[in-house]
């Protein structure tokens, strides 16, 4: 992974990681495509974006995903089977 391509400063975004240079954090990255958008549509709205910023924000994701960290879910009430 780019490790430069991504920081986290407290006195930038309250510290969530960010694209170095930029206030786009990668927690934004990662729900614009989980919405659905594109890559390609995302470095549109987002010109100070590249494909390998986009990439790296999601290996940032993948590495802080495999601390040994239980992420509780819970279900709504009416996900419950019957």
């Amino acid at each position: 992974m780019q490790r430069h391509l991504i920081q986290s400063d407290p006195a930038i975004m309250m510290g969530k990681p960010v694209i170095t240079g930029t206030r786009i954090t990668v927690e934004l990255i990662l729900e614009k495509l989980a919405a659905g958008e594109s890559i390609e549509q995302i470095i549109e709205e987002h010109p100070r974006l590249t494909e390998e910023k986009i990439r790296a924000a999601l290996a940032f994701a993948s590495d802080a995903l495999r601390a040994d960290v239980i992420y509780p879910i819970t279900r709504q009430k009416s996900e419950v089977p019957c």
